[in-house]
């Protein structure tokens, strides 16, 4: 959002980025990382190549002021503005599983839903599993950062057991129903890893899981199950510093309106990506890249009077289910009355041949690439 803003500016607005980290780690392909098909420097961008126009300052905003349309930083300067864009991604609902705690406990069982130091930690202790281990992995509730992640990762991870480990096992443990892509999913862990993973849904306790993490145990509709990792995803909402401003609602998230990404609370604020409640686009990279023009075309509108045609919106969301078999699910949306609303769609067919699927692979590396060099320069 903001290199395009400035680009299309031609320099009639300042526009400060601020972002806490010096290098950024994406979460998409994170998991090809665990799997061993990805290098972790593949996944680090720096702020170097970002473009003239945009003032970067690494720092965190830990408040807003929306009176005085200012935002409060930790290092003590303060930003004014006439438009202000929010994009923190997810923070974690404390509590959300009984027996973790963000703060005690995320270097034991970790989320690794923030890429970074916890994505290494993650992979640090698959590897350190003994032969024919169990790890386990508590899904989250919806709604939630990239809805196939939780079941790209197990994908990914049997790939690394089936290489260093082939006799270990994996626990799936789900409070929902089902989930994006399922069929695809569990095709393929027939398919790739049969007798490797399990999935219990919500039938079988899923979403009646206590975890303990100072013994490595799960509790599971009452039964004590030990594993020797597990990786916990919380429930989520919007990240802090929108709720610190004050534009989100009683879901946790930002409610905003679907031809702008505009908050309904405060007409001077946006938010786009996974923090706002904006209807049926996924929680996705690819569907944030989308909202962005969106909002620089409504933030030109405001500030400089060009004109804003009406929002469009698309998403794709690529899944690697075993080396060189790639899947994807997306659609096309556009903005109602009451919400960003789908009006089409696309899924990957199940029974389709080994060179679409490695095409579709292909595909998303092309996307990751043209992504990154979009935000990034």
């Amino acid at each position: 959002m903001a290199r395009r803003l400035a680009r299309d500016s031609g320099g009639a607005l300042d526009v400060t980025l601020v972002e806490t980290n010096p290098v950024y780690t994406t979460c998409f392909m994170s998991n090809l990382y665990l799997g061993g098909l990805r290098s972790y420097e593949s996944l680090e961008h720096g702020y170097g190549a970002i473009g003239a126009g945009v003032t970067v300052i690494h720092d965190t905003a830990t408040a807003v002021d929306r009176e005085r349309k200012s935002v409060t930083l930790a290092g003590g300067q303060s930003l004014t503005y006439d438009r202000l864009v929010l994009a923190p991604g997810i923070d974690f609902v404390e509590d959300a599983v009984p027996g973790w705690s963000l703060e005690r406990h995320a270097e034991i069982m970790p989320h690794a839903y923030k890429a970074g130091p916890q994505t290494q930690l993650l992979k640090s202790m698959l590897e350190a599993m003994p032969q024919g281990g169990t790890f386990a992995l508590v899904a989250p509730p919806d709604p939630y950062r990239c809805p196939p992640g939780p079941y790209e990762r197990v994908s990914m991870i049997a790939t690394l057991f089936k290489r260093t480990n082939p006799t270990a096992k994996i626990l799936i443990i789900d409070p929902k129903e089902g989930f994006s892509k399922q069929t695809l999913f569990e095709n393929a862990w027939l398919k790739y890893y049969d007798g490797m993973i399990d999935w219990i849904g919500p039938d079988f306790g899923g979403d009646l899981v206590e975890v303990r993490p100072e013994t490595m145990e799960l509790v599971i509709d009452g039964e004590v199950q030990k594993v020797d990792a597990c990786n916990v995803i919380p429930a989520q909402v919007a990240g802090r510093i929108a709720a610190a401003a004050g534009v989100t609602d009683d879901s946790g998230w930002a409610p905003v309106a679907p031809e702008s990404l505009r908050s309904k609370i405060d007409e001077t604020v946006f938010v786009l990506g996974d923090s706002a409640r904006q209807g049926d686009m996924p929680k996705s990279a690819s569907a944030a890249n989308s909202q962005a023009a969106v909002v620089v075309r409504a933030v030109r509108a405001d500030l400089l009077g060009t004109e804003q045609r009406k929002a469009d919106y698309a998403n794709t969301c690529w899944s690697l289910l075993a080396p060189d078999d790639g899947v994807k699910v997306g659609g096309a949306y556009e903005a109602t009355p009451e919400k960003i609303a789908s009006v089409h769609h696309f899924i990957s067919e199940a029974h389709e041949d080994a060179a679409l699927r490695k095409a579709t692979y292909e595909e998303s590396i092309g996307w990751y690439d043209g992504i990154t060099a979009d935000i990034f320069g």
